[in-house]
C-alpha cells in the first residue's frame, strides 16, 4: 500500500517540480531519500535510565527501534570517556519515512507552543533540512503523564536536491509550513 505522501509527490509533486526547476528528465528531480531523528542525552553520563526512558520515547515516536551513539573522544570537563553512551538516534526510510513526515508536516508542528512557521534557514548547503523539536510530548503518540523528562530531538530530513533552493521547492509542495517573509 502507497503512502498518502508517495501519492501526492508522484502524482502532484513531480508535475510541479518539473515546470518549477525546468528538468525534462525526472530522475533529476530531488526527493526525500531518508529521516534522521536524533536524541542527544548529555544527562546519561550521570543517569543510565534517561537512555532507556529516550528510547521508548523514540521508538514509540518514529516506530523503529533506534541506535544508541556513542562518544568518538574524551571530554575530561563534561566527565565524558570515548564509547560512553550520549545519544540515539533512527533513520527513516521508505514508507515509514513518508509516513513520519506526512505526520511531522500535518500533526505535531501545528502542535508547537506559538508556531508561525519553520525557518527557510535551516538548510545545509546541500539540499538536507535540519529541524530541532524542543519538546518530544507534541507527537501524538507520547503519553504526557508517562514521561519523566521533557526531551528534545532533532529532525534531519537528507533530500537528493543538488542545491538549497531545489530542497525548498520539494518540501513547500510536500507541505513544509516555511515562515512567509
Amino acid at each position: 500500500m502507497e503512502s498518502r505522501l508517495k501519492e501526492k509527490y508522484i502524482t502532484e509533486v513531480v508535475p510541479q517540480l518539473k515546470a518549477k526547476l525546468g528538468f525534462d528528465n525526472i530522475m533529476q528531480l530531488p526527493k526525500l531519500e531518508k529521516i534522521v531523528v536524533s536524541i542527544g542525552l548529555g544527562e546519561a553520563i550521570q543517569n543510565p535510565k534517561a537512555l532507556e526512558a529516550a528510547e521508548g520515547d523514540l521508538a514509540m515516536i518514529s516506530g523503529q527501534h533506534p541506535v544508541i551513539t556513542r562518544a568518538k573522544k574524551s571530554i575530561a570537563s563534561f566527565k565524558l570517556r570515548t564509547g560512553m553512551p550520549i545519544g540515539m538516534m533512527v533513520t527513516l526510510r521508505g514508507q515509514r519515512m513518508y509516513a513520519f513526515y506526512d505526520k511531522l508536516v500535518n500533526v505535531v508542528l501545528p502542535r508547537l507552543r506559538d508556531f508561525r512557521g519553520v525557518s527557510i534557514d535551516s538548510f545545509d548547503g546541500q539540499g538536507n533540512y535540519n529541524l530541532g523539536v524542543k519538546e518530544q510530548i507534541v507527537f501524538p503518540e507520547i503519553d504526557y503523564d508517562r514521561i519523566d523528562k521533557i526531551r528534545g530531538l532533532q529532525v534531519t530530513i537528507v533530500t537528493t536536491a543538488r542545491k538549497d533552493a531545489e530542497a525548498s521547492s520539494l518540501l513547500e509542495l510536500l507541505g513544509m509550513p516555511f515562515k512567509k517573509g
